[in-house]
């Protein structure tokens, strides 16, 4: 995390341990969550944060002070009583004081992380986990501090003695394979995403000694279900739908699923099924966009009605450095980082040398008739051997370390992971270049210097680490979860489609130095790469404008994909004549995006905006269009006079040529302004 302006990433993220939504692991971090405003100037702000180095206790007469010393330094102490609300002892670390918008900005620029309006934590809301369990003793899942669940939930937990409680309220087993085992989590993928979507406070939380803070959820005061769909061999689609039915009729408010398969039709996929059964319900559905590609037609689980979830990288990197003998030094990433490795250099040698890939990938086996005994040596990834699994053999061949090259289309993507020996995961530039040293001199060199902070536990294999770093969208998805049960908790009354909405349109693609968001290759992202953006809860909050959809709103839809009467019955479970339906193109739907294929003919499609923002206010178009598109829309400014009101507008696409006949693809947006708010949406084309 950033130093300053420390925020929630996206909808598009790589997350690492358990990341924390309203807390950054630094000393004196603030972040705010304003509650309801009385007065015009003065509004009631809960400020959190950090003690830096735990002195101070709940009893400490030094806490109110060191509280009183966020406030504005202007402020008189007399009146420094008076705004001063609450300073909290045992529920959070922070405060709560009248504030008006010029202090909190001038606050913000402390270390901390932005706003959240009347979220509540979360409190309140359920959150479904369709995954491969829970292990419950994990501290995420104390209940300290816990309400009771609400009175709706129905669920139950299969657990013996007091394993739930009122954090884990709820855990079944939907394994068929395993239908007679309790729910519990046998990899940790399940109590990972769990947690990261709703866990609880964790004081000290760590990986080998690595990011050390205080761990917790997206929505720390949000209940958790959990329903076992995944075992080992797998996730079946029928336990799949099984756990969808049972979520729905428990009462979760929330569905989080960090699973999925290749991209099929809606009526034979389980997961999208199941989602629009659970829109139906009012409940909202966020799963994982995949991990395959990167390419543009690289997705999964990509219904409309459910929020899917991509991944990116923080610029926070758990160090270790491959040193060559010719002195030259590549930064790659290990969550490995052994105190007494020597920085002495040692022979180096590529596994691929002898031009067999097998051995290049350092699958189980390949190294036995090399000599790599006491050497550092260089393995590519790939060869669907695990990162991990490539240390195993170099370790159990005889090598000291090993230097972990990225495929081409890995490029500068690289992992801190807890590896077996000394090790370090470089990107594909880096390999190249280590590899081409190799080659260079009779006699190679290298060893691998550890810059991060030293791990207390040198036999990581061994190791039963509380936390974990993992990567991957089925990480970021439930970080997106937890994003929504805070929108739910504040604004219950949003339809999923609109809290989807205003996840989207108050989406990031600018970076925290208000640069264009890079892709794998350095390179800024597309929208194929980066979709709608990097989520931001505090403007998703409060996004001004919505584009609300009806379930029901998707049977013209549906019936434009060419489904027959009977596929798109199986999706809405009802009735359905496609004949007698005013079918729609797919960019017809009242989506908060547009993605078209266009060819010489003019494209034209109507959106039906919501005002959630004040009853008075005004909205202006601003127009981003894709090169060699000619973009219209009416009317170009539109007018609310109360809340929930609903205005439409038509956009027109023309392709006016002058675009590469090698560039297939173009994009822009197209964005309502006002005084306060900004909605937009991405606009992708597709040239016919």
């Amino acid at each position: 995390m950033e130093n300053k302006g420390c925020r929630v990433s996206l909808i598009m993220e790589v997350f690492f341990l358990f990341a924390l939504f309203f807390m950054c692991e630094i000393s004196g971090s603030v972040a705010f969550q304003q509650i309801a405003a009385e007065k015009s100037m003065l509004k009631t702000y809960i400020v959190h944060v950090n003690d830096p180095v735990g002195k101070f206790s709940a009893q400490s007469e030094a806490l109110e002070s060191w509280y009183q010393s966020f406030l504005p330094a202007s402020t008189e102490s007399e009146n420094q009583q008076q705004r001063l609300l609450y300073s909290y002892r045992h529920v959070i670390s922070g405060f709560a004081a009248r504030l008006t918008e010029e202090e909190v900005k001038a606050m913000e620029k402390k270390d901390g992380s932005g706003f959240w309006k009347g979220s509540n934590f979360g409190e309140g809301v359920i959150i479904g986990i369709l995954d491969t369990g829970v292990y419950p003793q994990h501290p995420s899942f104390s209940d300290e501090g816990m309400p009771l669940p609400p009175a709706k939930w129905t669920g139950t937990c299969e657990f013996n003695g007091t394993a739930c409680n009122n954090k884990l309220i709820g855990a079944r087993n939907f394994d068929s394979l395993t239908p007679k085992q309790l729910p519990i989590d046998e990899e940790g993928h399940g109590t990972h995403t769990a947690s990261t979507a709703a866990g609880n406070y964790v004081k000290h939380a760590n990986m080998y000694g690595n990011a050390k803070g205080t761990a917790a959820g997206i929505a720390p005061r949000a209940h958790v279900a959990v329903y076992k769909v995944c075992g080992l061999l797998g996730c079946g689609g029928s336990d799949i739908l099984a756990a969808y039915d049972a979520a729905i009729e428990d009462g979760v408010d929330v569905l989080s699923l960090s699973l999925g398969g290749e991209s099929s039709p809606f009526y034979d996929d389980p997961v999208a099924l199941g989602a629009f059964a659970a829109i139906r319900k009012g409940i909202f559905v966020s799963c994982s966009a995949g991990n395959s590609g990167p390419a543009h037609f690289t997705l999964s689980n990509e219904a409309p009605w459910i929020l899917t979830v991509a991944a990116s990288t923080l610029d926070r990197s758990i160090t270790a450095t491959a040193k060559l003998g010719n002195t030259e030094e590549f930064d790659g990433e290990s969550l490995y980082q052994p105190r007494n490795f020597s920085s002495k250099l040692l022979p180096l040698v590529y596994a691929g040398a002898n031009g067999n890939q097998t051995s290049a990938y350092c699958a189980p086996g390949s190294l036995k008739n090399l000599d790599v005994k006491g050497k550092v040596v260089v393995c590519d990834r790939g060869g669907d051997i695990g990162r991990t699994e490539k240390g195993v053999e170099v370790k159990n061949a005889g090598g000291a370390a090993m230097i972990l090259a990225n495929s081409i289309n890995d490029s500068f993507s690289t992992f801190a992971d807890p590896h077996v020996l000394p090790a370090t995961h470089v990107s594909y530039a880096a390999g190249l270049k280590i590899k081409a040293y190799t080659k260079s001199t009779s006699n190679p060199s290298a060893t691998i210097l550890f810059k991060a902070w030293p791990a207390p536990l040198l036999n990581v294999t061994g190791s039963k680490s509380t936390f974990n770093m993992i990567s991957g969208t089925s990480m970021s998805c439930p970080h997106l979860s937890g994003v929504a049960a805070l929108l739910k908790s504040a604004h219950p009354n949003w339809s999923p489609a609109a809290i989807k909405s205003a996840i989207l349109t108050t989406a990031d693609t600018l970076n925290l130095k208000d640069e264009p968001i890079l892709d794998d290759k350095h390179m800024p992202a597309d929208l194929f790469a980066i979709g709608a953006g990097h989520v931001n809860p505090s403007k998703a909050n409060d996004p001004g404008l919505i584009y609300d959809i009806e379930p029901y709103d998707y049977i013209p839809y549906l019936c434009g994909l060419g489904y027959t009467n009977a596929q798109v019955e199986a999706i809405v479970l009802r009735k359905v004549n496609c004949s007698k339906e005013s079918s729609i193109p797919e960019a017809g739907l009242n989506y908060p995006s547009f993605s078209i294929a266009l060819g010489s003919k003019d494209l034209k499609f109507k959106r039906v905006v919501t005002n959630v923002g004040k009853p008075h206010s005004s909205y202006a178009v601003s127009i981003n269009a894709p090169e060699g598109v000619d973009v219209v829309v009416k009317p170009t400014k539109i007018h609310f006079n109360k809340v929930y009101q609903k205005k439409s507008y038509t956009v027109i696409f023309r392709s006016i040529g002058g675009v590469d006949s090698r560039n297939r693809y173009a994009q822009g947006f197209l964005k309502w302004v006002s005084a306060r708010h900004s909605a937009k949406s991405p606009i992708s084309v597709t040239f016919e």
